[in-house]
């Protein structure tokens, strides 16, 4: 970890420093080419100065994601540079389509300003210097990734965008996201494509370093976006997961009742579980049965139901109408790691959530 931006942490993972070298490799011929005078090593300080650069604006790019992510109600969880440039994860996913539109173009759109402002400044330059062959070269390749990430295709900022405008006109973001995802397996082959059919359309022999870049970054866009498209399918899934579905039916005691009442209390809602609520009728706990049967027979009179009750994480509570995965957000922060909670309409128990029951729902899903 490097810092924090919007309340994460920011990583530079090891694969950053990978790509730093190949960068650094590839752009010291240009290097060399602008001053074939200069040393190997001044060349190669200058060749990874503008991989500095590169990395810098992409980071301002994830910063930006950041920044409108928490500002949209999110709570950002990393921001990390990476080989293929960076990512910035946060918690959920965009309540409506508005929320991921704007989450996902203000990265390109920073770029194309950071692209702007060096090439102004390239143009203040008197003579074409070093300084000013970087900065020719930042606008450059600020240009190229804010308009690629612009490309309407998953994973790409622009497949978000698209994602968001067909949610927004079907009300499905199933169908956005398989939309999106479709058309960034199209984008992965037209780059592929570009790479061999663009040289020999002008009489040309494609470069095989041309064709494997475009090859590896081909397969990472049909990869991510395949994975896009079956993560639509499961979160559709998971979707049909309720509370109502998967609760199980509760009978409430109060915390004075003793342990000889509850066969009483069991035999009445036969498969319900022992709920325990205090004097507002709040959930305190649930009844253990194996603890209850425990206690001896000429003691269960006398031994009050909270001496075999387990208790409820503080907050746990859930309401009855959550589904999909705002249920499965809500369990992971109420839980505090408790193999049952309670379920809550109006302030009355209703039932109860087995946590295992919920995470044997998602497997199936």
């Amino acid at each position: 970890m490097v810092g924090r931006v919007a309340g994460a942490p920011v990583l530079v993972t090891p694969s950053w420093f990978l790509g730093a070298v190949v960068l650094t490799v590839v752009f010291a011929p240009t290097v060399s080419r602008f001053a074939p005078r200069m040393a190997t090593t001044g060349v190669l300080v200058v060749a990874f100065a503008f991989v500095l650069l590169l990395f810098a604006s992409v980071f301002l790019h994830e910063v930006a994601h950041a920044l409108v992510a928490r500002a949209r109600g999110q709570r950002v969880t990393e921001l990390a540079v990476t080989l293929w440039g960076g990512h910035t994860a946060y918690t959920g996913a965009a309540g409506r389509p508005l929320d991921g539109a704007l989450i996902a173009v203000v990265g390109p759109v920073t770029n194309l300003v950071l692209a702007g402002a060096m090439w102004a400044l390239f143009e203040l330059q008197p003579m074409m210097t070093v300084p000013a062959m970087l900065l020719f070269a930042g606008a450059f390749s600020n240009a190229f990734v804010g308009l690629f990430n612009l490309l309407p295709g998953l994973p790409l900022d622009g497949g978000q965008i698209l994602e968001s405008l067909v949610w927004g006109a079907t009300g499905s973001r199933t169908r956005g996201t398989v939309a999106a995802g479709w058309v960034g397996r199209a984008v992965a082959v037209g780059v592929v494509a570009w790479a061999l059919l663009w040289p020999l359309r002008h009489g040309l022999s494609p470069s095989w370093v041309t064709v494997a870049w475009a090859a590896l970054i081909g397969a990472f866009l049909w990869s991510g976006a395949g994975e896009a498209i079956k993560g639509a399918h499961r979160r559709e899934e998971l979707g049909k997961l309720s509370v109502s579905t998967l609760a199980v039916p509760a009978v409430t005691v109060p915390a004075t009742t003793s342990v000889a009442g509850l066969p009483a209390v069991v035999a009445s809602r036969p498969g319900a579980v022992v709920v325990v609520v205090g004097d507002r009728g709040e959930p305190l706990g649930w009844v253990d049965p194996t603890a209850a049967t425990a206690v001896p027979v000429d003691q269960v009179a006398t031994t009050p139901v909270e001496a075999v009750v387990v208790p409820f994480p503080p907050g746990s509570a859930v309401d009855p109408r959550l589904a999909g995965t705002e249920l499965l957000h809500r369990v992971a922060r109420a839980s505090a790691g408790a193999r049952i909670i309670p379920v809550v309409d109006a302030g009355v128990v209703t039932g109860v959530l087995d946590v295992a029951r919920v995470a044997a729902a998602v497997r199936r899903s």
